[in-house]
């Protein structure tokens, strides 16, 4: 099981995919990568070699893309700012609630978590 960033990848998939178990690198950044280094599509993570280990190393760190541990930082970073300085998008936050504008009515449930009835209660008889 070849690591990169300090992330195992697993093996029998193709390169392309296993670089996208690294946080922050997506579909794009994986195929970017990919061709650059001259992996061929139907390459496994498991026939990767120290020197195809060490090309794709050497194509994230040319990039400089914020990967990992500084990534999630600057994201937890963010979230915080905006619910330090109260704005709508921070009180969703703190909240819990769905961020970017969707209906809360229904659906939700990523977000609002499993669902809670709320019912009536009745007297138990005397």
């Amino acid at each position: 099981m070849p690591r990169l960033l300090g992330v195992d990848i697993p093996n029998n998939k193709r390169v392309e995919y296993a670089l996208q178990y690294i946080y922050g690198i997506g579909p794009t950044r994986a195929k970017i990568i990919c061709a650059e280094c001259k992996i061929p599509a139907e390459m496994r993570a498991s026939e990767l070699d120290e020197e195809m280990i060490n090309k794709i190393m050497n194509s994230v760190a040319s990039h400089q893309y914020r990967l990992e541990g500084d990534l999630r930082r600057e994201v937890i970073g963010n979230i915080k700012r905006l619910t330090a300085i109260k704005s709508y998008r921070g009180i969703r936050h703190m909240k819990g609630l769905p961020v970017r504008g969707q209906r809360t009515s229904t659906n939700a449930r990523t977000r609002k978590g499993v669902r809670k009835t709320v019912g009536v209660v009745s007297k138990k008889d005397k």
